[in-house]
């Protein structure tokens, strides 16, 4: 019988289960922190184009032209970013703008990433810094001369 080998190896397991979660937790925990502003900019850089597309549906000889068009613009990027739960405090109006100006229709989107920090904590890790390293906001613009 080897019941001493067995007894000196007994915590060998832990501590090599302790090392290799704190590596599979930091690579999901980078997927997740790292996916999320992603799935953001590609909605709202398809919020923008979208609003900015429907635009050129408004007939120029419509009475208050810049104003439905902006309207239009305002109720496009509503719908397209509907799906955004509220815990993200997306805001329609404040957090989005839609301007027609010397022939010009630009619909933005710009998220400020601290509202990110109620949805998804964000870590300070010693030699790396915050993760996930944002710019302080998530900027999506389109435009269209008419």
């Amino acid at each position: 019988m080897k019941t001493g080998f067995r007894k000196s190896q007994k915590g060998a397991v832990a501590i090599e289960f302790a090392l290799v979660f704190v590596i599979f937790f930091a690579v999901f925990y980078g997927l997740v922190s790292y996916s999320l502003p992603f799935v953001l900019m590609q909605s709202f850089n398809q919020a923008t184009s979208e609003a900015v597309r429907r635009g050129v549906a408004v007939d120029p000889a419509t009475a208050n032209y810049s104003t439905v068009l902006v309207n239009t613009a305002n109720t496009t990027l509503q719908q397209q970013l509907a799906w955004v739960p509220a815990s993200f405090n997306l805001v329609i109006g404040v957090d989005t703008s839609a301007v027609y100006s010397a022939g010009t229709l630009t619909v933005s989107v710009n998220y400020p990433t601290s509202k990110l920090n109620q949805v998804l904590p964000f870590l300070v890790l010693p030699g790396v810094g915050t993760v996930p390293s944002l710019p302080a906001n998530l900027t999506a613009t389109s435009s269209l001369q008419f």
